[in-house]
C-alpha cells in the first residue's frame, strides 16, 4: 500500500468492527500526538487511559531498544531478570504473594476468574462456581471477561456466554445483600467504570461488599485495567475507597503502551494453583516487564500521585466553572484524572459530534456510556495543557450552543 499522506483514511484491512474511517497518527511527544499530515492534536485520551507517562519517552525507548538487542522473548518456560524484578516490584509478600502477566485487560480479567474459580472449587464445593458483577460493567470482550460485561451489544452476537454470571444493579446494597452467598466464587468490579459511563463505587458499598465476601469466603476481584497505576490519584483506586480486593488487574499504561497485564494474587489463592493449570505464552516478556518496572517507579511514588490528584482537582474545578454556561451538560463524574460530562442527548447535540468537532479542532477525546464525553490524559499533562483543552472544548461548545 502507498504511503498515506491525508490524515485520515477509509482505505484499510481492518474487519468492519472497527470504523470505517481512522486518523493517522504518526509520531507523539508529551501530550500531543502528531498526524500524517502534521496536524498537532492534545490528547485527552492517552490511547483509551494507556500512556499515563504520554509519548515520545526517550528513556522508555532506551530501555525497550537495549533490552531488545539481548532478548525479546522467552516463552513461560524460561524467565528473564526484568520478569523478575518487575515481579518483585507488585508483590509484597503481605497481600499479594504471585502476579501471572498476560498480555491485555481480558486476559487479566480472565485470569482473575479462573484463580477465582480455583480457589473456590478447592475450598468449598464444585457448586460454588458463581462470579457476580454490575450494571454498567465492562470487563472485556473475551468469553469468560464478557459474560461479565453489562451491555448487551456487545454480548449479544456470541452467545451461549459462561453459565453462571449475574448482573445486579451497581451500588444497590439491598440486592447485594439479596444475591450474594456461598454459591458465588467471585466478586468482579471496576470502582470506576470506564466504559460504563464512569459511575463510582460509594464506600458504603465496598464496605457491604467486603464484609459479605468475607462471610461467604467470596473473593473480590477489583478491574484496575482502566483506574490501575495512579489514574484515580491513588496506585489502586480500590484501595483509595477502601475495597481491600482480593485480586487485582492491571493492563492499560503498565507497560507504557507495549501489551502487558497483570493478575495479582493473595498467598492464599496461589497456595491453591497446581503446574500447569494456567500459562500463557506471551506474558512477562522481558521487553515490556524492563519498561514496565521503570514505570511502575515513576507513578508508585506519593509525590506523582498526589500531582494527579492536584491536576484532578484543578480540571474539575474548570469543568464546573464551564458547565454553568450549558443547558445540555448534566453533570461531572469520574474520579482523578478520568473524568466525564454527561451530555443530554437530542437530536442537535450529541458525545460523537463533540468529539468530532473537537477533533477539527486539535482536541481528542473518548466516550462512555451512551452520552458521556470522557476524559483520561497522559498523567503528566500540565494545568496549562488542561487549560488548552478546554479552550478547544469550550470553542465546541459555544458552537453548539448557537
Amino acid at each position: 500500500m502507498a504511503k498515506v499522506t491525508k490524515s485520515t483514511t477509509t482505505d484499510h484491512a481492518f474487519p468492519r468492527n472497527y470504523s470505517n474511517e481512522f486518523l493517522i497518527l504518526e509520531k507523539g511527544e508529551g501530550v500531543y500526538v502528531y498526524d500524517v499530515s502534521g496536524k498537532k492534536y492534545l490528547d485527552f485520551g492517552s490511547g483509551i487511559a494507556v500512556n499515563a507517562l504520554g509519548y515520545g519517552n526517550k528513556e522508555i525507548a532506551e530501555i525497550a531498544s537495549n533490552q531488545m538487542k539481548k532478548l525479546v522473548h522467552v516463552s513461560n518456560l524460561f524467565t528473564t531478570q526484568p520478569a523478575l524484578d518487575f515481579a518483585s516490584k507488585l508483590v509484597d509478600g503481605k497481600r499479594f504473594s504471585a502476579v501471572h502477566f498476560g498480555n491485555s485487560g481480558s486476559e487479566a480479567n480472565e485470569s482473575a476468574l479462573k484463580y477465582a474459580k480455583l480457589y473456590s472449587l478447592r475450598t468449598k464445593n464444585e457448586n460454588c462456581f458463581k462470579v457476580l458483577s454490575f450494571s454498567g460493567a465492562f470487563h472485556g470482550r473475551t468469553m469468560g471477561a464478557l459474560s461479565s460485561t453489562y451491555n448487551e451489544k456487545y454480548k449479544e452476537p456470541f452467545g451461549p456466554l459462561i453459565p453462571g454470571t449475574e448482573i445486579i444493579e451497581f451500588n444497590n446494597m439491598e440486592l447485594l445483600k439479596q444475591t450474594l452467598d456461598e454459591s458465588f466464587a467471585a466478586v468482579i468490579v471496576e470502582v470506576v467504570q470506564g466504559e460504563g459511563g464512569l459511575y463510582c463505587m460509594t464506600q458504603e458499598f465496598a464496605s457491604l461488599m467486603r464484609e459479605l465476601c468475607n462471610k461467604y469466603k467470596v473473593l473480590i476481584i477489583a478491574d484496575e485495567v482502566q483506574t490501575g497505576m495512579g489514574r484515580t490519584g491513588d496506585l489502586y483506586a480500590s484501595d483509595g475507597i477502601g475495597l481491600d480486593a482480593d485480586i487485582i488487574t492491571l493492563s492499560k499504561p503498565l507497560a507504557g503502551g507495549l501489551p502487558l497485564s497483570a493478575t495479582l494474587i493473595p498467598d492464599f489463592v496461589n497456595d491453591k494453583v497446581k503446574v500447569g493449570e494456567h500459562g500463557t505464552t506471551f506474558g512477562g516478556g522481558p521487553v515490556t516487564t524492563a519498561v514496565a518496572s521503570y514505570i511502575w517507579d515513576i507513578i508508585n511514588d506519593q509525590k506523582f500521585l498526589d500531582n494527579v490528584k492536584l491536576k484532578s482537582a484543578y480540571l474539575t474545578e474548570q469543568l464546573e466553572d464551564i458547565i454553568d454556561d450549558y443547558s445540555f451538560i448534566t453533570e461531572i463524574r469520574g474520579k482523578g484524572l478520568l473524568l466525564g460530562l454527561e451530555i443530554k442527548e437530542d437530536d442537535q447535540i450529541d458525545v460523537l459530534k463533540i468529539i468530532h468537532l473537537a477533533k477539527k479542532k486539535g482536541l481528542l477525546l473518548l466516550k462512555t456510556g451512551s452520552n458521556v464525553l470522557r476524559m483520561a490524559p497522559p498523567l503528566i499533562i500540565s494545568t496549562e495543557e488542561i487549560d488548552k483543552g478546554l479552550d478547544i472544548l469550550q470553542s465546541v461548545f459555544n458552537e453548539l450552543k448557537q
